[in-house]
């Protein structure tokens, strides 16, 4: 049979009168319409006419029959009215590319319609066919176990009943961290996260065995503390004190010091009978029950103390610090200029943050003495990174600094720094330091003491809502002094951190308009940005109005708002919007912002983000190239990432000082516990912070960079990264306001200190049911050597560097060069001469035996590791972690270990072997440790003080 050419012959039954003969050319034309598409098109206006005869018994056929040549035509709009019409005669079923588009196209136009309809704006009413459509789809997918692709459509559609009825269908233990995963980093809309949110609480409740530790993650984003404290006191009744405490630890590690509080005010108070006199000290222990010892220690955990006890003593037992490298910086770098003094004050804070080791300072008096000024401000503040979470002590540790009650102190600047200093050592955990800090604040007479309170109440008092320490920030704001009104509008944005309180916003936007300070502008500026984090869409309003506004300072802000407000979500509008401006504002400093902030709101996403700078990177504006270099070491922080890392190579090497400087920070942030096995460019960037140090040609501003990046590559004695996505995959709020402010060292660099709130040390920490730390072994299944600690320099020995010294005249390098080319080619013929000794020969042999059987030997050892409770195991490592199955101790968490984990004992009645502390804590004073940690250094008075 010949194979049509031409459907004129079918097209024309359409123009006969009989229905018979009508149904029989559209049965056929819809047959051929994918190949003869476009003669039929010429007569679509007579299939059109028979689908709208109401008395034609196949008008669906006919729409079907018309949509297809729509199709064709590419007017996909008539194309799916046709299809709509075409009801049960639409086949979803088909795998065909026309039905495949024809429900993309009716996928969109529903998610879009509920959209609208969700945020008010009900102009069109969803066609009952257009649901029948997205209702077969969703069952199609049922029906094909593909429950992922309907939850997908569902979530964007706000679809919440058809959200529930998949993961019931489905498997509930594999759907749920699904849903929980696309949730937080797709659904843009905060209302409606919230609500699948909840739904999520109520299916996790529901399964056989209740994931609480997923609940509490939900209850945290929704920030709902009534329901987590409901959580703990219902485990502590049912006897999971375990489950408990491990859920405490991730509040602590995730929810704001405002939630954690409201938690802790919630849970039961022991009711203690009233003592007898003369037996207090007797009568105290006995009267908490056990339940009431067991929220007891939850608080405990709240407040941060056990998290920072236990952090401070895996830093201090592994502290690996290479004081070498700090010696040949500091021995490189001018220590008049106060740029270099600066740079190596915070490479040696940032190397030993949190690990109370103050050796380097001790060692070096002399340098440390020629601080002056704002560098002895941020010598004395650098205490702080060094000693922070030695809460109890912080007080004693500072007290040489702290201004004295007579006003007799050493110096304003080492006064100011020692304040700024406590609070960072009380970083969000500040509950014992704020009234002193608040007292210190209304004391203060100089400016720049005041700088250093307001710095401290604000890291100290992060997200407390604090109403009175708002209001004394106000009162110091309201002096109009440069210096104290900057910190004043930082630290007021910090202490009502993501609360979006419109009075704060509103008196701190009006004294931005009615101030002359550039510096208060821009403190109250990144302050307002603070209170809107997290807010996401609530924010857009004020974010238009700080961008609309005629003053760079504030629009600044404005990009600031939009970098905290939607830090971590990915969303689309927000990245729009900082493209455009990042081409298009007059004002470089905005235009860098603008870069900037893109690395906050790619956190989740950092493989996206050199794709995205790719071109910025290139710009022709310097300001836009260092936006380019901090957004991707921002994003990909402690990643390693290889695509972030090849475009910051070349600018290393940009003709502007800044760029540099920027791409040697990122270098490091991206690096940070990456080494030379796992990541190739380790080496390479290691030498280069070196060379442009030691380079006497080399600008300040690179050098400082360089200097800066040696300390965050080595940050935490070697023990932390830099994390923005906490291990539960919430965005981690106190690293990410840590370097939203480390940022604003551009204009003022005592703020390079608050990177120290993005460390997070890597540790694995197990705890008995007691919260104490027994001793167990589990293995990384993986050769030591690609996760170890990098090699620390070796001295170099004095013989080089006479050798270096010693000059030669052209004449005796020529003779030289002649010797040793005619010792080569004597040597050449020696080897051949010996070939044949069989003496030579069998050494030879037995030395390339020995050569091949060591890496062989090596490797055969090193294909796994025991490690210790307490262990330094980076993040990359995780995943080849495993717990002996004959171990005692198994971790409560099933996945994601990593961090502090809650240990079930399986010999629970047994004696168990206790790892015993030994960081320096306030109430233990041994003789060794008061060696190790005397006071710090008393010619930190200065007696050369200008």
């Amino acid at each position: 049979m010949a194979a049509l050419t031409s459907a004129s012959g079918i097209l024309a039954l359409l123009d006969e009168q009989q229905p018979e003969l009508q149904v029989y050319a559209l049965q056929n034309l819809n047959n051929l319409v994918n190949e003869f598409w476009a003669e039929i098109s010429d007569s679509v206006a007579k299939i059109e006419i028979l689908y709208e005869d109401s008395q034609f018994s196949q008008r669906e056929l006919a729409a079907l029959v018309a949509s297809k040549v729509y199709y064709h035509l590419g007017e996909l709009d008539e194309s799916l009215t046709f299809a709509l019409g075409a009801g049960q005669s639409f086949d979803l079923t088909e795998k065909s590319e026309y039905v495949e588009t024809i429900i993309s196209k009716c996928i969109d136009k529903y998610i879009s319609l509920r959209t609208r309809q969700a945020t008010g704006d009900n102009t069109e009413e969803i066609d009952p066919r257009l649901q029948n459509i997205v209702e077969r789809m969703f069952q199609r997918c049922s029906d094909d176990h593909e429950y992922e692709q309907a939850i997908g459509v569902a979530l964007e559609s706000r679809r919440l009943d058809v959200v529930k009825t998949m993961i019931e269908r489905g498997s509930p233990h594999k759907l749920l961290p699904y849903v929980l995963e696309v949730c937080m980093t797709l659904v843009q809309n905060l209302d409606f996260r919230n609500q699948v949110l909840r739904l999520l609480v109520t299916l996790y409740r529901e399964l056989q065995e209740p994931d609480y530790i997923s609940i509490s993650q939900c209850l945290v984003h929704l920030n709902d503390s009534s329901s987590c404290t409901e959580l703990l006191r219902d485990l502590i009744e049912k006897d999971d004190v375990s489950m408990a405490y491990q859920i405490a630890f991730d509040l602590e590690e995730n929810a704001t010091q405002d939630f954690l509080l409201r938690v802790s005010k919630e849970l039961p108070q022991p009711e203690t009978p009233p003592k007898e006199e003369g037996a207090e000290e007797d009568a105290e222990e006995p009267t908490l029950s056990e339940k009431d010892e067991a929220f007891k220690k939850i608080r405990s955990i709240l407040s941060g103390e056990e998290t920072i006890r236990l952090n401070l003593e895996f830093l201090y037992r592994n502290n690996n610090t290479d004081l070498l490298i700090l010696k040949n910086t500091k021995n490189a770098l001018e220590s008049r200029n106060s740029i270099y003094h600066s740079a190596v004050t915070f490479a040696n804070a940032f190397m030993h943050a949190g690990t109370t080791s103050d050796e380097f300072l001790r060692q070096n008096l002399e340098w440390l003495s020629r601080a002056t000024n704002w560098s002895k401000f941020s010598a004395t503040a650098a205490l702080g990174v060094i000693h922070k979470g030695q809460l109890a002590q912080s007080m004693n540790l500072l007290s040489p600094y702290l201004p004295q009650d007579g006003g007799n102190g050493s110096s304003v600047y080492s006064e100011g720094g020692s304040l700024y200093a406590l609070g960072l050592i009380n970083a969000n955990t500040g509950t014992g330091v704020l009234d002193y800090l608040k007292n210190s604040l209304k004391e203060a007479q100089s400016d720049v003491i005041q700088h250093g309170a307001c710095l401290g109440l604000g890291v100290a008092g992060m997200a407390t809502d604090n109403e009175d320490i708002y209001n004394e920030l106000k009162n110091t704001l309201f002096s109009d002094s440069a210096v104290a009104g900057e910190a004043a509008g930082l630290a007021m944005g910090l202490v009502m951190l993501g609360t979006a309180a419109p009075e704060a916003i509103e008196e701190m936007l009006q004294y931005a308009h009615e101030t002359q300070h550039e510096k208060i502008i821009r403190g109250l500026a990144i302050g307002i940005s603070l209170i809107m984090y997290g807010k996401e869409e609530k924010a857009d309003a004020l974010i238009d109005q700080l961008l609309d506004d005629k003053d760079p300072v504030l629009r600044y802000g404005g990009i600031y708002t939009i970098a905290m407000a939607y830090s971590g979500t990915g969303n689309n509008k927000a990245i729009r919007r900082l493209l455009h401006v990042a081409v298009s504002d007059v004002n470089d400093d905005v235009r860098r912002a603008a870069v900037t902030a893109l690395g906050f709101i790619l956190l989740r996403n950092p493989k996206q983000v050199p794709r995205i700078v790719q071109l910025l990177a290139e710009s022709y504006n310097p300001h836009v190239r260092y936006g380019a270099a901090l957004a991707l070491g921002i994003s990909c922080a402690g990643t390693g990432y290889l695509d972030a890392l090849e475009l910051l190579e070349p600018m290393t090497k940009d003709p502007v000082d800044f760029v540099r400087q920027g791409a040697l920070i990122s270098q490091a942030m991206i690096l940070v516990q990456q080494t030379e096995n796992t990541n190739s460019k380790v080496a390479g960037v290691r030498k280069l912070y070196e060379k442009i140090i030691n380079d006497k040609h080399e600008d300040p501003m690179a050098k400082f960079g360089a200097a800066l990046a040696q300390g965050i590559i080595d940050a935490g004695g070697r023990n932390v990264t830099i994390s923005l996505v906490s291990r539960t995959g919430h965005a981690n709020m106190p690293a990410i306001i840590g370097t939203a402010i480390f940022t604003q060292f551009w204009y003022w660099y005592p703020l390079t200190h608050m990177l120290s709130l993005a460390f997070t040390p890597t540790a694995i920490i197990g705890l008995n049911k007691n919260l104490e730390t027994p001793k167990f072994e589990f293995v990384s299944n993986v050769r030591p050597s690609l996760f170890a600690y990098p090699p620390q320099l070796k001295p170099p020995s004095t013989a080089v560097v006479e050798k270096v010294a010693t000059a030669v005249l052209s004449t005796t390098a020529k003779t030289k060069a002649r010797a040793k080319k005619s010792e080569k080619e004597k040597a050449d013929h020696m080897d051949i001469d010996k070939e044949p000794a069989s003496k030579e020969e069998e050494k030879k042999e037995e030395t390339t035996n020995k050569d091949e059987k060591k890496p062989s030997k090596k490797k055969k050892e090193e294909n796994f590791e025991v490690l210790e409770n307490m262990a330094r195991v980076v993040p990359a490592q995780l995943k080849y972690i495993s717990f002996k199955e004959d171990s005692r101790y198994s971790p409560l968490k099933k996945n994601n270990v990593g961090g502090i984990t809650m240990l079930l004992d399986k010999t629970p009645g047994e004696m168990e072997d206790l790892i015993q502390p030994s960081a320096p804590s306030g109430e233990s004073s041994d003789a060794t440790q008061a060696e190790e940690e005397a006071p710090p250094f008393e010619p930190f008075e200065y007696p050369f003080d200008d």
